[in-house]
């Protein structure tokens, strides 16, 4: 039950992070303006109180594993919102990145 709480838990701060991110982007890029920009900084303050929820209590284990989401996130966010077309490598280097999130979290420890 920890590793799905971890994983949706993943998925929401990838949401939160990559969205606030875009959000601000959006604002100052695309000249969307201020309201665009707060909800970024909202959405990104989000990401890291959610990331406070993971199961396990190791800050660098966490974010670690968390860059990893990140990439793969960032690359899905692009496909949906802006119509990003990932090159095989693109794919290829998020599904590493997955595998090396998988190990970190993962891997049976004997704590």
């Amino acid at each position: 039950m920890d590793t799905l709480r971890s994983i949706v838990l993943f998925i929401a701060a990838a949401i939160a992070e990559i969205g606030g991110a875009w959000l601000v982007w959006q604002g100052v890029r695309e000249h969307r303006g201020w309201a665009w920009i707060g909800a970024g900084v909202i959405a990104l303050g989000l990401y890291g109180f959610v990331a406070t929820l993971q199961p396990d209590a190791n800050f660098g284990r966490i974010l670690a594993a968390y860059g990893g989401v990140f990439v793969a996130g960032s690359l899905a966010w692009g496909m949906v919102a802006d119509g990003f077309k990932p090159d095989r490598y693109d794919v290829i280097g998020a599904l590493v990145c997955l595998v090396g999130v998988s190990v970190i979290m993962y891997a049976p420890r004997a704590d």
